[in-house]
């Protein structure tokens, strides 16, 4: 497994402190209520016409997916928090002196829970928000056996230009790489990025065209893990990878397709990581223990890179709505 060279110390302070929520427009909304609320395991805390946020059981986020209804299949937004409103002034500030386009001021957000915040366009046309000051939903330790997400884990996205988002995100808002995939006749594959100790909030994936990769939900552990994936597929949801454990990152993964076509992922026991002694690692993954350590998931073939391709997404450099 080896290791990348020492990275050069990071000059951009991190502002951004974790992920909040993935924020989705779809040409069904109905549908894809069922599967996240009936299959899925998330509740609905709060809806609107033509719009539904979505919470898990075990996150003080007020929601960790937010459903909209539209023409176009998109992702509307990734949200990230920031620890105080003049965190979010100052990242604001930077953004715009370094020429980010941004989409509103910072200010009071009207969404469920508040706060303060602004969005930008990243260098490939996805909306970002960064929000302080959010208030706490109410929740609780999911218990044992309880098969439903406890937080969202991670997003991955795919870019045909992975270096330059790579980039973006770690010059400007403070991200740090943990690994990369890379392929011995494709080059560098994926990027794992962290905003905090977790392994990685955001991964970038090297695809045709932007789009969703896939978004990621924490279970409570590996027994609550398999029972989700197994309620998944007694429900008929068509399973693209998995159940297996990867290498970079350690967390198991169930990869399904929700009613859009979007892959949506069961994991646990992602890893935590010492950021003050952490080296980047390049792992091979045409070698079959760097996809599955334990060697249960069917093969990584074509079939499941083009599900993870996704549909272009059709929201570059359009902002939702608020």
């Amino acid at each position: 497994m080896p290791e990348l060279a020492t990275p050069t110390p990071y000059t951009t302070e991190r502002l951004i402190t974790h992920l909040r929520h993935v924020d989705l427009a779809v040409p069904d909304l109905g549908r894809q209520l069922d599967f996240f609320t009936g299959t899925w395991g998330l509740v609905s805390e709060h809806t609107d016409t033509g719009i539904a946020f979505l919470a898990a059981a075990g996150s003080p986020e007020q929601y960790v997916v937010r459903v909209r209804q539209s023409e176009d299949k998109r992702i509307d937004l990734i949200a990230f928090g920031a620890a105080t409103p003049a965190d979010v002034d100052t990242l604001a500030a930077r953004l715009a002196t370094d020429g980010v386009r941004l989409i509103s001021e910072p200010g009071t957000l009207t969404t469920p829970g508040g706060g303060y915040g602004f969005r930008f366009f990243d260098n490939e046309g996805r909306t970002v928000e960064v929000s302080a000051d959010v208030a706490i939903r109410a929740h609780r330790p999911v218990e044992a056996g309880e098969s439903i997400p406890v937080r969202l884990s991670h997003v991955v996205i795919n870019s045909p230009a992975p270096e330059q988002t790579r980039a973006f995100y770690e010059r400007h808002l403070g991200f740090r790489l943990s690994d990369i995939l890379m392929h011995p006749h494709m080059g560098e594959m994926m990027y794992f990025l962290r905003i905090n100790a977790w392994h990685h909030s955001l991964a970038i994936a090297r695809g045709p065209h932007a789009s969703l990769h896939h978004a990621s939900f924490e279970m409570r552990g590996i027994d609550e893990y398999m029972r989700g994936t197994g309620r998944a597929l007694r429900a008929g949801v068509e399973k693209v990878w998995g159940p297996g454990r990867h290498l970079a990152g350690d967390n198991t993964f169930s990869y399904f397709l929700d009613p859009h076509g979007n892959t949506v992922e069961y994991t646990t026991e992602l890893e935590l990581v010492d950021e003050d002694t952490w080296h980047p690692h390049l792992h091979d993954f045409s070698a079959p223990e760097v996809s599955d350590q334990w060697g249960t998931a069917n093969a990584m073939n074509e079939f499941v890179a083009r599900q993870s391709f996704n549909d272009p997404d059709k929201g570059l450099f359009i902002a939702p709505p608020v």
